[in-house]
Order: C-alpha cells, then structure tokens, then sequence
C-alpha cells in the first residue's frame, strides 16, 4: 500500500507541475520578460535564478519552492537550464518540484494523521501554500529580475527556518485543542518575522514598482493554484486507494 501512496503523491505531484507551468507561462512570464527590460544590458546581469529571491532553484530552499515561473535568465551566451529554453527548463522544473512537493505532502499526511481526501484536499492545499509560499513571502517576496538581494546562504536559512516553524505553528493551531497548543502555535508562527529575514542595504532598483508588487501578486497566486489542485489530486488519489483496499 505505501508503494501506491507514493506513487499517487509522485503523480499528483507531476500533474499539479503541468497546470502550475501553464498558469505562470499566462500570469508570470509576461512580467518577468517586461522587468528584464530594465535591467543593464551593458553592464553586468544581476544575479538571476530559476525562481524568485527568497530561494534558489539550485538549492534545497529553491527546490522546494516553486514562487514563480522557473524561466533561466537568458543572457548574451543564451544559456539556459540543462540547455532548455525558458519555457522547457519553467516545465522541467516545476515537475521536480511538484514532485517533491507531493511526497512531502504525503510524509506530512502519514507524520500527523491526518487523512486527505477528496473533501480536504483544499485544506490541505491552503495549509502547504501558507507553509512553503505565504509566511515566508512576508518577509522574502518573490522578486523580479534587477532586484538587489543579500547572500544567497543567508536568505536560504531563514526560508527553511521559517518553512519548519510555520508547519510546526499550523499544526499546533490546527490539530491540537489544549489552549496552550494554540498560544505557542501563535508564537512559533511569529517568531521568524520577529526575527526578521535578510534585507539587502541598498534596495533601489530600475524595475518599477507597481512591476514588483504585481508580480509577487501573480507569483503567490500562480502557487496558491498549484497547491490547489496538488491538494485535490491527492485527496482523489486517497480516496480511490482506500477504496480499493
């Protein structure tokens, strides 16, 4: 049964990274080619990546953040993810990590208990989304390319930490009802932007603003969909696994 559980969540996980890859490819990509026209053809490229600032792709904080469309900053040798184009490496990527995101879902179901079905797939969604996206966009948005950035390093840990701490304050809200449960799950929920994540000094930029704030509207939207739909595709998976059983 695990093995089904497994590969139900890997192909729930490929799926929802289809749909994911056709809703930025129509609400992200036309913005990050607009801000690209801003930036200093003439001088050197900011550093770009396959997804937004608050993680790298080519980390384990990118990897497990799908915030925008995976599209590699193409730049005068054209180079781009394993030799794709934008739209091939944005396909391959969120595959990955629809992948990944689905059987972290599945460790997260089979860890508290809590089952998913067709019913609370959505609940389930919004939880990973608030997890992985929302929380820690509060203090990483996703950013368009020509944004100046601090380490990558520093950035990373204080995305992973704040990933565990929110997954840790949502399960003490949402699955404990002792009182105390619920103040320390207030608690740890604050607690990374309390703390504060990593801000660059300078924070000019030749992108527009309203540019920005549109795109990590359309980034956290995009995501919000794709947990959506991993959610149901999971819930349906488990629900036609348990019936078969």
């Amino acid at each position: 049964m695990m093995v089904r559980y497994l590969l139900a969540a890997l192909v729930a996980g490929l799926i929802a990274g289809v749909f994911m890859s056709v809703a930025q490819e129509i609400k992200v990509t036309p913005l990050i080619l607009h801000a690209e026209e801003f930036e200093n053809v003439g001088g050197a490229h900011v550093e770009q990546s396959l997804a937004p600032r608050g993680s790298s792709i080519l980390a384990l904080a990118d990897f497990l953040n799908p915030v925008t469309s995976a599209h590699a900053h193409e730049g005068a040798d054209g180079g781009s993810l394993f030799g794709l184009d934008r739209l091939g490496g944005t396909i391959l990527a969120n595959l990955v990590v629809g992948a990944g995101y689905g059987l972290i879902l599945l460790a997260a179901v089979l860890l508290t208990g809590i089952p998913i079905t067709a019913k609370t797939g959505v609940l389930w969604g919004a939880a990973g989304w608030l997890t992985f996206q929302f929380l820690p966009a509060l203090g990483l948005p996703p950013e368009l390319p020509g944004f100046p950035a601090v380490d990558l390093a520093d950035r990373q840990v204080w995305w992973i930490a704040t990933v565990l701490l929110s997954a840790a304050g949502l399960y003490l809200l949402v699955a404990r009802s002792e009182i105390w449960a619920k103040v320390l799950g207030v608690v740890v929920l604050a607690l990374p932007h309390v703390y504060g994540a990593p801000q660059p000094e300078i924070i000019s930029s030749d992108v527009p603003a309203l540019l920005a704030a549109e795109f990590a509207v359309a980034a956290l939207a995009t995501t919000a969909f794709f947990w959506v739909v991993l959610g149901l595709l999971m819930g349906a998976a488990m629900d036609r696994l348990e019936e078969g059983a």
